[in-house]
């Protein structure tokens, strides 16, 4: 395939956040040039979607948003109990393991607050956490405890993710997921 025709595969804009996941997950450095290469077309096409490596990165971003609220929601219906919130929780560490390099993306920079579709995809996941804590917990005050539950899980994941907590057994990290939330949360026992 010619760098020409490979341009023209379809959505080269989604062709090339798939490689910048791809790359990214791998641990290779890339640029927009890098990302040019991996995908198969010139080194300007790139710079068609993204005007430099940030709004790459805040492309990547939001689809690893998008990815995460997905998993998040995924045949179930809104959360009702505190056991619930504790699964979301531990779904929401599994995902940050299962998708390091992703996950440190999406969360070890500020949000590009000019690029619509990123603020669009962390509205979507605050409100559906907000949402979710509004039926669990109906007396308080939903972004306090959307902030609270969202607190400990981001923590969860990154100790994790850092090896503070062991890391390797995902059985024992959800159970430490479920036991934390519990302390927490004990309505959840």
């Amino acid at each position: 395939m010619s760098r020409k025709s490979g341009y023209h595969h379809g959505d080269l804009r989604a062709a090339l956040v798939a490689a910048g996941i791809e790359m990214l997950e791998a641990g290779e450095p890339f640029s927009l040039r890098a990302l040019a290469r991996r995908a198969g077309v010139s080194t300007a096409a790139p710079y068609r979607h993204f005007a430099d490596r940030e709004a790459l990165e805040s492309a990547l971003a939001v689809q690893g948003l998008r990815e995460l609220m997905s998993e998040l929601t995924s045949g179930r219906p809104v959360s009702s109990s505190v056991a619930e919130v504790t699964e979301l929780a531990a779904g929401y560490v599994r995902f940050a393991l299962r998708r390091p390099a992703l996950f440190r993306l999406m969360f070890g920079q500020a949000c590009d607050d000019e690029d619509d579709q990123r603020v669009a995809a962390a509205g979507a996941l605050h409100d559906y956490l907000e949402s979710v804590m509004a039926e669990v917990f109906p007396q308080s005050d939903p972004v306090a405890m959307a902030t609270a539950g969202w607190s400990l899980a981001h923590g969860l994941a990154f100790l994790h993710l850092d090896g503070k907590l062991p890391n390797t057994d995902q059985s024992a990290i959800d159970q430490r997921v479920r036991s934390t939330f519990a302390v927490v949360f004990p309505s959840a026992v």
